[in-house]
């Protein structure tokens, strides 16, 4: 190991050459459309890369917007949509009472 901690084995080869190179040519392109989010290992293992978890993601997206009720039909679900007006009387007949 050198001063730095690194192997001796990791220092440039002398034929790679970078002299024409521009640093960060890349840099904000990649950072305007890179998300990275570091996975827990046991979740790691279920999806071995990229794409597997941008597919299930995907899925998971439109299991929401097809699951999901709308803000009309979840007030239709409140309790207090059940409920009738004070001061009204319920009607029932005969064949209700069963």
């Amino acid at each position: 190991m050198n001063q730095l901690g690194r192997h001796d084995n990791d220092e440039m080869r002398p034929e790679y050459d970078f002299s024409q190179g521009i640093r960060g040519k890349h840099y904000e392109a990649y950072r305007a459309g890179t998300n990275v989010v570091f996975l827990d290992p046991d979740v790691a293992k279920a999806f071995p890369d990229s794409a597997s978890v941008n597919q299930i993601l995907r899925l998971l997206l439109q299991l929401a917007k097809t699951s999901v009720p709308s803000e009309a039909s979840t007030s239709d679900l409140s309790p207090q949509a059940n409920r009738r007006p004070r001061g009204k009387k319920r009607i029932t007949t005969k064949a209700g009472r069963g």
